[in-house]
């Protein structure tokens, strides 16, 4: 059995790729780029262990309470936990579900890292965003990626270079506000001006 450190995850976003789709989020990141969107995940620390088979089942829950289109893996580094995320994404690909998956390593240190689970992952992942986040390198035009020397890779043919662009995918941001009052934000803001 497979465990995956969650630093957060929600079962409905339209923010985190195309289409509706749960969002799940991984701690622990070694890349460190400067102006990360999402500092708190960076540090590798126990956050919430749960064993993947559990995350999968949440995760058909939420397809049949919400009629997901897929789910998008990010961080964090989800290839630091690539074991755990490819029984995850094996699951949610053989429900139907895509899989979207964003790391900060380029395809080619994924090759040459050898991660354990990484081929398993990728085997099972539509499309993948590779690549640091560069805060000098603002990318204004592309959906969901924060930095131009960011790629996308189809590793299927569910989706094309299309959605990278699209008017009716754009990024934007999700506010929530918890139960307990505490505001959630995800997503990526919009630039101004």
């Amino acid at each position: 059995m497979a465990w995956l450190n969650l630093a957060s995850w929600l079962s409905c976003t339209e923010v985190e790729g195309p289409g509706r789709r749960a969002a799940l989020w991984v701690q622990g990141c070694d890349k460190r780029c400067s102006g990360c969107c999402n500092p708190d995940y960076l540090k590798i620390v126990e956050r919430q262990l749960v064993d993947a088979s559990t995350v999968l089942a949440n995760l058909l829950r939420a397809h049949d309470e919400c009629q997901l289109e897929g789910i998008t893996l990010l961080g964090g580094e989800p290839f630091l936990q690539a074991l755990g995320l490819a029984e995850v994404a094996e699951g949610a690909s053989r429900a139907g579900l895509s899989v979207m998956t964003f790391t900060g390593y380029t395809m080619e240190e994924l090759h040459a890292l050898s991660l354990p689970g990484t081929r398993e992952l990728l085997t099972w992942t539509d499309v993948l965003v590779d690549g640091p986040y560069q805060a000098a390198l603002p990318d204004q035009h592309r959906n969901w990626v924060g930095s131009t020397n960011q790629r996308f890779h189809y590793l299927s043919n569910r989706y094309d270079p299309t959605i990278e662009t699209s008017a009716g995918l754009m990024r934007g941001i999700e506010l929530r506000v918890r139960r307990d009052g505490h505001l959630v934000v995800n997503g990526w803001p919009i630039a101004i001006g």
